[in-house]
């Protein structure tokens, strides 16, 4: 009974050290990739060159930025982590959706973009900030608890802020302008509700798992540690321009 004991400890250790460093490795993975988060430039010059409306090309590139924009997503990761209602999920999800779509197209319509590394930074801040609630930090710090549904709504503008003003620098044609916004944006909803399926799913499977909740704090950890990863490479880019 002892030697099980013991075998069972070691296996439920081994198992959470797997976890953790498998979560340090997509991390890492994640880092890589997001430092790289735009607009691909393939996609930029396919971007500059066409005219007129074009509305499943433009559908196609929200959704491929959406499902390539590990910023968003990670942000997104950290507004459903602790919500378990469908109901609810679709409320925080629709206030960042309505938020990103408004300042995207406000941007880009009326040419008021800002800063790529400046607005990136604010991104990433989103991120820790997320994290941090989830963490209960304000409640231990301030013994305030921020509006999160405000909040998501807030950052929803940074983030469409954010992806107006890499579209500016890329000097879309004014032909068809409206349109192939409304398509970009249409393809961004349907890119994230493709990402959020697929968090959805690996979620349900760990939250019926014991390792949910003795993890939860590690991986909004992680999740910060991304984030501050990259205010702090966004800052060196603005800073070294």
């Amino acid at each position: 009974m002892l030697q099980y004991m013991k075998c069972e400890s070691h296996r439920k250790l081994l198992q959470s050290g797997l976890t953790i460093l498998l979560a340090i490795a997509a991390v890492f993975s994640f880092a890589n990739i997001a430092f790289a988060h735009a607009v691909a430039e393939g996609d930029k010059g396919y971007i500059q060159e066409i005219f007129g409306v074009q509305l499943i090309p433009f559908a196609y590139l929200g959704a491929k930025h959406m499902v390539t924009g590990y910023d968003h997503i990670l942000f997104l990761f950290g507004v459903i982590f602790f919500l378990y209602r469908i109901k609810h999920i679709a409320i925080y999800v629709s206030l960042f959706a309505v938020g990103h779509s408004t300042t995207m197209i406000i941007g880009v319509l009326f040419d008021f973009g800002i800063n790529s590394y400046l607005i990136d930074a604010i991104i990433g801040f989103s991120i820790v900030y997320k994290a941090l609630d989830n963490l209960g930090a304000y409640q231990r710090w301030f013994g305030v608890q921020p509006n999160t549904k405000i909040a998501t709504l807030i950052f929803g503008f940074f983030h469409g802020f954010g992806l107006a003003s890499k579209i500016i620098d890329y000097e879309i044609a004014q032909d068809g302008l409206i349109p192939n916004l409304l398509a970009f944006n249409i393809g961004v909803e349907i890119g994230q509700i493709l990402a959020l399926s697929a968090i959805l799913i690996a979620m349900g499977w760990w939250r019926r798992s014991s390792s949910f909740f003795k993890h939860a704090y590690t991986t909004n950890v992680i999740m910060m540690t991304a984030g501050f990863v990259l205010i702090g490479y966004q800052l060196t880019g603005y800073f070294v321009s």
